[in-house]
């Protein structure tokens, strides 16, 4: 069936579709288990796997420098890093999902009717390709993307699974992969210019080989190891204050001490990831109910220890506004001012210890998000924690 016959596929057939994809699914993956315990019998030598180990060393370190993601901004671009085509639109199914697909244009939208942005002064990042992704993901996991229905599983939008992979490839993961290259950009702007926001990305339930939470690639642990080789970069701190748990990257950078997270999520919400708590060096559960005033005091605490604990020389700030009162997902009860105050407390940790900053808007389920986000900016700017460029045109 092609990407034309698709769009002819009506509702009535998904619940049936989308059962059948799952058992099969499901015994994909008994099958997958099996196949896998076979492989990893301990059959190979030590030698063998220092060999083996190396070699994917120096494989990913190729791929980093031969990537095109990395390219130079002109100065007269502000450090805003957004294409329209992060904006999800499918069919409409999109908003058979809490999350907001189009809140990234919005953001940008209401920077420039604020007159704090020009459009012309956006940058426009690269989509990540398969060699870039594999920096961090198995080549079995981005095969298993050509399944819809284990899209849809991760998006958690089920009648993405009767559709055909090549509608979802460029409807959904496209999107994505956009802003992967936004995040991996991010890194090198913001140690430019002391800081940069991608309008998108923070895709914290992702990690090298499974993906879930609407994470389909992980695009944080991407952006450190671009990092690591690109830029000359040695220690990382991520302050993740979305309110989910960050799971995905704890899991991917849980025995290297090069990264530091700072994890703040209500301890009661998806993914209750255990295992991946052990990863987190300076937990901070905020439980359902959390107010303004309690949140604010245990962040202060929390920068204070992170403070005398490590000394990045990048800061991956995983900026959720899934934190606000209201958000059906979140349950904290922060208030727009909140959250304001919470990004401009971030942003001066940054700032007074000289350390280039990347923002990430991550996660947030209610319209008023993409307002709320765009307040921040424009504070960051008023208070100069953030310059957003020259002059609209380049000299």
């Amino acid at each position: 069936m092609d990407c034309t016959m698709a769009s002819l596929l009506t509702t009535a057939f998904q619940p049936l579709a989308v059962a059948v994809a799952l058992h099969l699914h499901r015994i994909s993956l008994t099958s997958t288990g099996i196949s896998s315990a076979m492989a990893t019998s301990p059959s190979s030598s030590s030698n063998c796997s220092k060999t083996t180990a190396i070699d994917a060393d120096a494989l990913r370190r190729d791929r980093i420098l031969s990537t095109k993601l990395y390219f130079d901004v002109p100065l007269y671009k502000a450090p805003i890093i957004y294409s329209t085509s992060y904006d999800i639109a499918f069919l409409g199914i999109e908003k058979l999902h809490p999350f907001d697909a189009s809140k990234w244009g919005r953001v940008c939208q209401f920077l420039i009717e604020n007159g704090v942005l020009d459009k012309s002064r956006i940058v426009e990042p690269l989509e990540a390709t398969k060699d870039d992704l594999l920096v961090v993901h198995s080549e079995a996991y981005l095969r298993s993307l050509k399944s819809s229905l284990t899209v849809s599983i991760i998006t958690e939008v089920p009648p993405v699974a009767v559709f055909p992979n090549c509608l979802v490839q460029k409807k959904v993961l496209y999107p994505f992969r956009k802003q992967v290259g936004g995040t991996i950009l991010a890194a090198k702007l913001a140690k430019e210019r002391g800081c940069a926001i991608n309008v998108g990305g923070g895709f914290h339930h992702c990690c090298a080989d499974r993906g879930g939470g609407f994470c389909a690639y992980a695009d944080i642990s991407l952006c450190i190891q671009f990092a690591f080789i690109r830029l000359n970069i040695s220690r990382v701190m991520i302050i993740d204050l979305d309110a989910h748990q960050g799971n995905g990257h704890e899991k991917d950078f849980s025995d290297d001490g090069r990264v530091y997270i700072l994890d703040m999520y209500n301890p009661y919400i998806y993914p209750l990831d255990y295992e991946a708590r052990r990863y987190i060096d300076q937990r901070v559960e905020v439980p359902s109910g959390t107010t303004t005033e309690q949140y604010l005091a245990k962040l202060d605490e929390a920068l204070q220890v992170a403070e005398h604990a490590f000394d990045p020389e990048l800061v991956i700030y995983n900026a959720g506004t899934d934190i606000l009162d209201g958000d059906p997902l979140g349950r904290l009860r922060i208030s727009p001012d909140g959250v304001t105050i919470r990004d401009e407390k971030v942003f001066r940790f940054a700032r007074d210890k000289n350390i280039p900053l990347v923002m990430l808007t991550s996660g947030g389920y209610m319209r008023s998000s993409a307002r709320v986000i765009a307040d921040s900016i424009i504070n960051l700017s008023t208070k100069s924690l953030i310059s957003m460029g020259g002059t609209s045109s380049e000299n």
